[in-house]
Parts: C-alpha cells; structure tokens; sequence
C-alpha cells in the first residue's frame, strides 16, 4: 500500500539523506513540549507536532510548482514538484489494428457477446502501450539543523487565506520561525528562516531525488540539480529539467561542497528555489529550463523578503478572498486539525465544514492557475515516481470533479488550464478519430497525460470508454454559462462542434429499438452480469451526448451559425436512447435492465446519475419519477465508499434537495478512513478530487442555479440552522450573497457580472429580477427588493 511505502521512506529519512555524491547527517528529532494555542486565523490547519508522513505535510502551490513542508525542527523536509515533469515524450498510442477490428467488436456486443468483444478489444483495439506516463517528482530539499535538545510550544500551521505554512518553536531560550510560500507572482517557492536572537540561523543544505540527475553547487550560494526525465512503459525520457535553490543568509557565513552547503551564524535566511522543464507543449519538447529557472531566482532575488511575500498574498487573496462561508462556530476550532478530524463523529463542530469547503478552493488555486497543466489525480502534489494511477488525468470522473467547484465557488480563471488540455485533446484526438474510428472530430477515452494521449487504455472494461471529450466539454460550456463571454465562445464552439462531430460519425443504431448508441462502451468501471463491462449505449453515455448535442445547438443559436449542423445534432439528440425506469424502481445503468444482477450492488461510480449532477436532466421539480429512480439508485450503492464517490453521493442528494442526507455522508468524508491528517482526501489512497467534490457539495447545499433558475439554499442541512455564504457565482452571470437564521433566510444580495435576467427561487416562491452589468440588488427573504 502507498502508505506502507511512505513510512518506510520517512524511516529511512530519519536516518540518512543519500545524495548524488553526498550524505547529509541528519540529527534525531527533539523530544516536543508544551501545548501551542490555535493561530489567530481560524482558515488554518495546525497541528502541534511534525509531520511523519506524506499524508501529514502541508502544501503550498502557484499553479506551477509546488511544495510538501514536513515541518521537522532537526531534519526539514520539501518535497517537490513541477506540473510539467511527467514520464516519457511525444507519441501516439492508436494500435493500427484497432479500426479494421471495430466492426467485429460492435457486432459481438450487439450480439451479446460482450466477453468475446472484450477479449478482443484487448487484443486488437487497447493502445500500445497500454499505459500511459506518470506524473512525477521533482525531488527534496532536505535541511539538516543542528542537534537540538528540548523544543516547546511547537506548532506547524497552513493559513489559506495567505497561502503560507509556517513553523514555529522555541529551543534553548530562542524562537525560531519558517515560513514557505509559492509564489504565483514570482515563480519561486520561498523559504524563510528567523530566529528571534541573533546569529542564531544555522543549517546544512541538500537535495535528495529519484530522478536521473547531476546535483552540484554554483556561485556559493546556489545549490542546482539538472536531469533527465525517466522512461516509461517503451517511451523514452524527451526532457531536461532543472531545480535550482539559492540561499540568502543576512549575516553569518556560507560554506560549499561540491554539491552541498552550510549555513552558519545567520540572522535570517531566505531560500528560493524554481525549477522547470523543457516543454514547451505535447509535441514539442524544446525549451530551456536552465535560462527559465536562472532568471526566476535572479528576479526573485533582487526583492527583499517582504515584497515577495506581499506580492504573493496579494495575487492569492484576489482569488482566495472572493468567497466567504460561516457555518457557526465552537470550542473544536481550538484544537489542532488533526484531532478535529478524529473527534468530527462526535458532533459540534460546524466550522470545520468550512475550513473543508476553503481549502478545496485552496487546492484548487494552488495546483490550477492560467499557463500551467490542469489539476490531476494529485492535484500538483506528489512524492512518487509512480504514483497511484500515475497521478494523470482520469477523465471518467475524476478530472472533472477536480473542476466542479471552480465556476460555483468563484475561480472561474482556474478552469484554464483544463480548457487549454481539453483543446490540444481535440487535435491529438482527431488523429485518434480518424486513426482508429475512421471519423472526423476528435475523441478521448477515460485518461490522459501531459502528452495528450487520446487512445483507450489499461484493458477493455476499464478504456473503452469513447465519451471522455464529450464529458469535458461540459466545462467548456459551463464557462460560458457562469460568464456570458460570446468572444470566449466563439473560441471553443470548433472544440465542442468536434467532439460532437465524432459522434454522428460513429454513433451505431440499436437493431432491437433503433435507439443510437455507443458501441463499443461500458459503463465507466462496472460490469454488468454477462461476463464484462463492454456493452453499447450505456446511459451516462446517452446522458453525456445529450448535454454535448444540446450545448452545441445552444452555442451555434447564439452565434448565429451552422445551421446545417444544428439540424443534424437535433435529429441525432431525438433518436438516444432515452432515460430508464427499471423494475426494482431505480434509473437503469444500461440499455437493459440489469442492474439487479451487476455483480457489486454498492459501487463505487454512479455514472449513470450523471443525469442528476452534474447535468441537469433529472430535477425533483422537472422530472419527479425519474428523481425518485435516482434516489433508489443511490440507496442501493450505499452512501460509504471511496474519498471522491462519497463526494460525488454528496452533490447528488443536495440536487435532490436532501440536506440531512447530504449531511450524514459528509460525516463519512470527513472521517479519517476518508480524510488524511493534512485534510487531503483518501480514495484510499490520496487522490484529490473528493477534496473538490466535497467543496462543491458544500456549495451545491447552499446555492444551485442549473434548469434555468437560481434556487437559494436548496439543501440546506439542520446542522448548520445559522450562517452566512458571500461570492457564490450562478449561472446567468450573478454573484450571490445569503444569509439565514433558524434555518431560514434572511438576506439576500445579487450583484451582476454579465447577466441581465435571473429567475429565483427560495422554497415554492419564485421572483424574476432585471439588472445591468456592475449592479446589485438587495432583497429579502419574500424575494422583493429591499429599497
């Protein structure tokens, strides 16, 4: 298991740090006393000791580059990574047999014949490789202190709303103080060491990585590690890279070895560290990072240590501070974060929902800003060089759930980065439409990595899976909808026209119903009772197209374009296969009616509630019959699964308006079986997403806006009978402010940026409302204006 290696890495830690040529000693961790008082900001997690696994320590990210503090008082450790740094190079996955083979396998599924099609799927249709590259680390900076006796008052912190983690302590009369932050505005992590004494700063530095490297010093004061990304399965290593940290000491001396330094006698100490690769995009692998990283670090350095850090906290804040949540409070904010998340079960202790709900936006903006790679499995976090499902991007679920909360919870800009993949994805996919499906428009099955590999993966009942693409472009529209940018939909309408273009082009008729279905497909991860996964026209496919041909007809209305086109998604969109009743009263998965006999009843995927969240299809108001299918859906997969299936049960009980419910399973995502010590998500192992799906459940409980109105706290919980939410964004175009009391609301504001018309909705009273662009309105809870 991924954590049974952890601590036997963190053992071997304590006992030696190997380098290229150089071991650094490393001085046993001091006994702790004393008792450290919570910060004074209440969006932190602390905790009153270091931390011993990866699962403990804190992150910092700029989108770019990232950081995982241990907070060790002798023996510092920051794990490193750079978003670019993956596996491999260039190349193109499509197996060449796979298109001559198509035809046998539809014929087999339509035959029900789905083990045979599987085995060949396999065989002939799976890409080669059939993996795809792992996301890896960049490596440690290991800082060795002096041997150190007694420690009191310790306490390490990560406060969200600066974006800095902090240690701190007092040893031998002296406090010292770290702080590290990644900056977005300088591109630098920046680490700062102080004492509270005199000459008191004194360390060794080193780094520490699995990669293919040379480590060696320049310059006196500037340690560089230069490499070679590694290979995987058949694909060589295409990139340089390299990580570069300089130390600043303000008084006190610097000493060198070849690939080593000391510090000795300071007052304070600043590091900052940079790192990059050579690529430049997917196919193209020729940048410097030597010139990237040496020119980071020389700006950085010409800034006093204030300055960067003021910069920073200001560009964090513009995001971060956009959005406010107070669900009540109570004495548990006072103890550290790790026993919060012990003691949650025991109830009264509302404001650590907050605290989730913050540090997944946290999350996000610290591992997905614009110009940088899309948050993946791990977010921008990892120690590995093989992590769990290679930390990639898993687009059945996964990447997507990543990208839920961003538009709801105000970082609309932090969905960039998966716009700019999802375009590449439509270039490197038309190759595999064409290649594999003899189709035009593109397509991409249920992963993807930096080099935008579009093929089907792994083995039939897991890859081939064609609706990736489509499932993506929902965020594409979805960042039209929040925004109303006509010029930025112009942009992607040919990305959404490609993916739905694929589809016409392949979409094959049922011969029983004549319905037009997928085939070859499965129901993302789970098999049905005959033998396999691989089925045609499963219904989140059904679901998915029906959102992506109706987006697409939606985007062309409104830039008064294709008609023709229009036209034939229309015809195509009456003829999938429609939602499904089946006997025990649940939505069926599948075009039969086999969800009885599906060899696991508790799944973890509910790919056919799609159609509930995060589409729009199926609404307790809209379509009722079908709701409460829904609802007999989720009460036979249960409500305790892995991290981010637990979050995805979550956001399906607040669309059906069930706020107790939705509730109830926070607490099992909140328990420590579900959620690590630094508050990262455990499918297990981590994986990020149940961090951004529990933040959008969250906001989903208090603010829901799709099937054409914005409804105000639709699933509120009776845990949280008072509060307040300020920045939540709905689609239309409008910022919303609310507050309640005694489960009821009190107050509402509505600010437009770019909508005119929004229908609301509190319980059964409904109200329309007019605003231009930049204005607000105040209302109260009967829906009128407040004059």
């Amino acid at each position: 298991m991924l954590t049974s290696k952890t601590n036997a890495h963190s053992l071997r830690l304590v006992l030696s740090v190997i380098l290229t040529g150089i071991s650094l000693h490393l001085s046993a961790e001091p006994q702790l006393t004393g008792n450290a008082s919570a910060p004074s900001e209440p969006l932190s997690l602390w905790y009153r000791q270091p931390a011993t696994k990866w699962e403990e320590a804190l992150p910092v990210g700029n989108g770019r580059i990232g950081a995982m503090v241990f907070g060790h008082v002798s023996n510092e450790r920051l794990q490193l990574n750079e978003d670019t740094l993956w596996a491999g190079g260039p190349y193109d996955p499509v197996n060449p047999q796979a298109q001559a083979a198509l035809p046998q396998v539809r014929q087999l599924v339509f035959d029900g014949k789905y083990s045979e099609a599987g085995k060949l799927i396999n065989a002939k249709v799976i890409s080669r490789p059939s993996g795809q590259m792992p996301y890896q680390t960049a490596g440690d900076l290991m800082l060795a202190f002096p041997d150190s006796g007694t420690v009191e008052n310790y306490r390490r912190d990560l406060n969200l709303d600066t974006a800095v983690t902090t240690v701190e302590y007092t040893e031998s009369g002296t406090r010292f103080t770290r702080q590290v932050f990644a900056s977005p505005v300088d591109q630098v992590i920046v680490v700062r060491i102080t004492a509270d004494k005199k000459k008191a700063v004194s360390f060794s530095a080193g780094f520490k990585t699995p990669q293919r490297v040379a480590i060696e010093t320049e310059s006196g004061n500037t340690l560089v590690i230069r490499g070679t990304n590694a290979s995987a399965s058949g694909i060589k290593g295409a990139m340089n890279f390299q990580v570069r940290a300089r130390v600043l000491a303000d008084g006190g001396t610097i000493s060198t070895t070849a690939n080593s330094m000391a510090v000795t006698n300071a007052d304070s100490v600043t590091i900052l560290i940079a790192a990059a690769t050579s690529y430049k995009n997917y196919q193209d692998v020729s940048g410097d990072p030597e010139a990237i990283v040496k020119g980071q670090i020389a700006a950085a350095a010409k800034k006093k240590f204030t300055k960067l850090l003021a910069a920073h906290t200001q560009e964090h804040q513009r995001l971060f501070q956009r959005v406010a949540l107070d669900l009540g409070t109570s004495d548990a904010v006072k103890l550290p974060t790790d026993e919060r998340i012990r003691n949650f079960h025991n109830g009264n202790d509302p404001q650590f929902a907050t605290l989730y709900f913050q540090y997944g936006r946290y999350l996000l903006i610290s591992s997905s800003r614009p110009g940088g790679q899309p948050a993946n499995l791990q977010g921008l976090w990892n120690e590995s060089m093989n992590p769990p499902w290679q930390s990639k991007y898993t687009i059945n679920i996964n990447t997507e759930m990543n990208y839920w909360p961003a538009e709801a919870c105000n970082l609309g800009e932090c969905v960039e980065p998966l716009i700019a993949m999802v375009k590449d994805l439509s270039v490197t996919g038309a190759r595999t439409a064409k290649e594999m499906y003899g189709a035009r428009g593109w397509v991409v099955h249920h992963n993807t990595d930096l080099w935008r590999a579009t093929g089907p993966i792994d083995f039939a009942d897991a890859g081939m899976w064609p609706s990736g693409g489509a499932w993506l472009c929902d965020h594409l529209w979805d960042r039209y909808e929040f925004s109303g940018d006509k010029k930025y939909l112009k942009e992607v309408y040919p990305v959404m026209r490609g993916a739905a273009q694929f589809f016409l082009d392949t979409l094959q008729e049922n011969p029983t119903n004549h319905w037009l279905v997928t085939n070859p497909s499965i129901s993302p991860e789970n098999g049905h009772p005959f033998g396999s996964a691989v089925c045609a026209g499963p219904a989140m496919d059904e679901e998915i197209l029906r959102d992506l041909f109706s987006n697409c007809i939606e985007a062309a209305k409104i830039l008064d374009t294709d008609p023709e086109f229009r036209q034939q998604l229309e015809q195509a969109r009456a003829r999938l296969a429609p939602l499904q009743i089946g006997k025990q009263g649940q939505l069926q998965e599948w075009l039969g009616d086999w969800d009885a006999q599906a060899g696991d009843q508790q799944h973890r995927h509910i790919s056919h509630l799609y159609a509930l969240f995060p589409s729009s299809q199926i609404t307790p108001r809209g379509t009722p019959e079908l709701a409460e299918a829904a609802k007999v859906s989720l009460n036979k997969r249960g409500d305790i699964t892995t991290g981010w299936a637990i979050a995805w049960r979550i956001n399906c009980w607040a669309r059906l308006h069930d706020g107790d419910r939705a509730m109830s399973i926070i607490n099992h995502l909140f328990d420590p079986s579900r959620t690590y010590p630094n508050m990262f998500d455990a499918h297990p192992p981590f994986q990020i997403d149940g961090n951004f799906g529990g933040t959008s459940a969250i906001a989903e409980m208090l603010l829901q806006s799709q099937a054409g109105e914005i409804e105000l706290l639709p699933a509120l919980p009776s845990a949280w009978p008072s509060g307040s939410v300020k920045g939540l964004r709905a689609r239309g175009g409008f910022e919303i402010d609310l507050a309640w009391d005694g489960g009821k609301l009190t107050s509402i504001k509505i600010k437009s940026v770019g909508g005119h018309q929004a229908k609301l909705r509190y319980g059964s009273q409904t109200a329309e409302i007019e605003l231009k662009p930049g204005n607000e309105v105040r209302l109260n809870p009967g829906l009128q204006r407040v004059r």
